[in-house]
């Protein structure tokens, strides 16, 4: 069975109604395995807070979300603990941050590709010798029409 890592602006894509999210939602209805570091529940509902704060969506909007965020069908495979030493090597390979690289260790360690709405992080990886295949744009994961996805 394929699989998927998903980072949190993909997870939050299911949540909130936005630009990607009809793509996004296109992992939900495959049958890959979804995984993820236990790190996107927080990220996600932090995403969540920051659209409230700006006035993006509603109190009741962010918790209805955060509880939808509980069910999601992601499964934690990999402690952070044993994520983190691989991550750090990582985010000084790619000069990128520690946390989305958390992301990009599982994929490494899964042999899922990571994917993300994340367009800096996308780009930062793609242009990795040998860490390219590793991200997968959650664009271009709905134009390989389903055959990705199921």
């Amino acid at each position: 069975m394929s699989g998927y890592v998903v980072d949190a602006s993909v997870v939050v894509k299911w949540l909130v109604s936005e630009n990607l999210s009809e793509e996004a939602s296109g992992l939900l209805k495959s049958k890959a395995t979804l995984v993820a570091p236990a790190l996107v529940f927080a990220e996600a509902a932090n995403a969540m807070w920051a659209m409230c704060k700006r006035g993006d969506i509603d109190v009741d909007d962010m918790t209805d979300a955060v509880h939808a965020l509980q069910a999601a069908p992601i499964d934690t495979p990999v402690s952070m603990k044993r994520l983190t030493p691989a991550a750090a090597r990582l985010a000084v390979d790619l000069d990128h941050p520690v946390y989305d690289c958390l992301y990009l260790a599982l994929a490494i360690q899964t042999q899922y590709p990571v994917v993300t709405a994340d367009t800096r992080f996308h780009d930062k990886v793609r242009g990795h010798p040998y860490l390219a295949e590793s991200v997968l744009h959650v664009a271009d994961a709905a134009n390989r029409g389903g055959r990705s996805l199921n």
